[in-house]
């Protein structure tokens, strides 16, 4: 299936040496010229889509049900808490079997989930214990699929244009995030939450397609057979190594446990403090997302941007200062202003990490170290929900959200002081 790969690949290359510069809204796109990065972008963007109607109507259907901030930060940590106990063992399966291969059973298993929970609900037999059950088997099935995704694009395209199908990846999660709230407002207003799982449900045959009808790059065969506990020691002692790998996968950590609670309680700020309805939440959603789809255009358009790392940490404060100001807020337009600003700095920050990392691990070694990357980058979200849910269950979602802006910001900006250089392992890699 792979044989003809490689010739066809230096054949394309050639012909793109010969041709002349791209212009920007080329370079902006770059990715989607590789046919199987196409057919998989559009299909992860169709269950994306799929995925956050589901997330906004779950949200939903979590605080109408309980009226508990706390439940629905719990309901967060089960959906994600698994990556912190299985990611390690998906990025060494990524590494070992065929990745398509991983990342199909994983769709498989979350369509199911779905249209369970989707039926559960249109019956009236859904009780809270079985959301939460689902919410764990989906997140348990995502934990393995995300690092054989994630480790599979660099294969898809040349390696200029591996930062430019990160960025592209955050678009689509990102114009998802936009496209899907406004049909789950539609939705839940119009025939209720079951619609929305069922759709998501359906949503998962676009993705499932695309990976019957990709070619990816046949991986090169071990010639060491190990223990899964050695391959990740292994995948650990190449990240502790770098210790630009280690800061990055620090402050992915610190920036998705201290900033995406905004994105879980944004039903809380709709319904408590501005008294908005379902379609008010998906709305102010909406705001975020849009600005999150302007940020992964920036960065598309930068491609290899000079010092990538010195302007994510920038990004990362401004950011904190954002959540500061959002959580303050008693002004709604305003509030939607800083949730697109917040978005568009948050994406910067996540796609030029992620690229910056991807550039500097190896083939063979890229599902460890992704997985290990995003075990920091999405472990932090489970953690830092459970810990505002219960910052805003005791005091408010005011002082929740305060007081991770701030602690952001000192972060951001002691690295910034201190002139650390996040691009230094690129150097390595392509050494």
């Amino acid at each position: 299936m792979t044989a003809g790969l490689p010739q066809e690949q230096s054949m394309e290359a050639q012909a793109q040496a010969a041709a002349p510069p791209p212009g920007r809204l080329a370079r902006t796109f770059s990715a989607l010229r590789y046919r199987d990065f196409r057919l998989l972008w559009f299909g992860a963007f169709t269950s994306t889509t799929g995925t956050w109607m589901q997330t906004v109507a779950q949200s939903w259907v979590v605080l109408s049900m309980t009226g508990s901030a706390f439940l629905l930060g719990l309901d967060g940590f089960l959906a994600t808490g698994p990556m912190l106990f299985f990611s390690l063992f998906g990025g060494v399966v990524a590494d070992r079997m065929e990745r398509r291969r991983v990342m199909l059973w994983s769709q498989y298993l979350q369509m199911t989930f779905a249209f369970i929970l989707g039926l559960l609900i249109f019956s009236g037999q859904v009780k809270v214990w079985h959301i939460f059950l689902l919410s764990f088997l989906t997140g348990s099935a995502q934990s393995f699929s995300g690092p054989a995704y994630i480790s599979l694009l660099p294969l898809l395209v040349k390696r200029e244009d591996v930062p430019n199908a990160v960025a592209m990846n955050s678009m689509q999660f990102n114009l998802a995030r936009v496209i899907g709230p406004i049909l789950a407002g539609l939705a839940l207003s119009a025939f209720g939450a079951a619609v929305c799982f069922g759709l998501n449900g359906l949503s998962f045959v676009a993705v499932i397609i695309a990976l019957l009808l990709i070619h990816p790059p046949a991986m090169s065969a071990k010639g060491e057979k190990k223990s899964i506990l050695d391959e990740m020691r292994d995948g650990f002692r190449f990240v502790t190594t770098r210790p630009s790998l280690l800061l990055l996968t620090f402050l992915a950590f610190a920036g998705t446990f201290l900033g995406m609670p905004i994105i879980t309680f944004l039903p809380v700020v709709a319904k408590s403090i501005f008294h908005l309805d379902a379609r008010g939440y998906s709305w102010l959603l909406t705001a975020y997302g849009l600005g999150s789809v302007g940020g992964a255009l920036f960065v598309a358009a930068s491609g290899n941007i000079a010092k990538k790392g010195k302007l994510a940490l920038v990004l990362q404060l401004t950011f904190a200062c954002m959540l500061i100001v959002f959580a303050f807020s008693r002004n709604l337009p305003l509030s939607m202003v800083i949730a697109f600003c917040a978005g568009a700095c948050i994406v910067g920050v996540v796609s030029m990490y992620s690229s910056l990392v991807q550039l500097t691990t190896s083939d063979a070694m890229r599902g460890r170290v992704m997985s290990i990357f995003m075990l920091a980058f999405r472990g932090g979200m489970p953690l830092g929900n459970l810990l505002a849910g219960y910052v805003a269950q005791r005091w408010s979602i005011t002082a929740a959200l305060a007081v991770n802006g701030s602690v952001l910001a000192v972060l951001a900006a002691v690295f910034i002081l201190r002139g650390t250089d996040l691009d230094a392992g690129l150097v390595h890699a392509e050494g």
